[in-house]
């Protein structure tokens, strides 16, 4: 299985956040599975850690590379491709960030381990 990976699921695999559904975790922890990180999500982060909104035990690019590393997750670069798509999605969800994952799951067939309902709203497959 192939799948792509929400930030808030990136950082809970990552902290041991039991918030995380036990199936996204079965995924995830799956080594046959090839999990995807776009670089979004590290843009998101890197974000949310400027603004103080978000503790990390190192910063962002060393947190991010380490942990793609480690758990051998895919990285999934932004292409014009993907940043060009997101304007054909129903205005359901604002979130910038959101819209481009979903943008990106939907033209590289990934479905997302998300627990996000808006994202649900998309015609994509969603996976908790």
């Amino acid at each position: 299985m192939r799948a792509l990976l929400d930030t808030h699921t990136f950082l809970w695999w990552n902290s041991g956040d039991e918030k995380l559904s036990h199936k996204a975790h079965t995924i995830i922890e799956n080594e046959a599975n090839e999990i995807f990180l776009s670089a979004a999500t590290a843009w998101e982060i890197s974000i949310k850690f400027g603004k103080g909104r978000l503790q990390l035990p190192e910063p962002p690019e060393t947190f991010v590379a380490e942990r793609v590393r480690l758990h051998t997750f895919t990285p999934l670069p932004i292409s014009l491709y993907h940043a060009a798509a997101v304007h054909s999605l129903p205005a359901f969800h604002h979130d910038p960030f959101d819209r481009l994952l979903v943008a990106q799951g939907q033209l590289e067939n990934l479905p997302m381990l998300t627990v996000n309902s808006e994202i649900a709203k998309y015609d994509h497959e969603v996976i908790w």
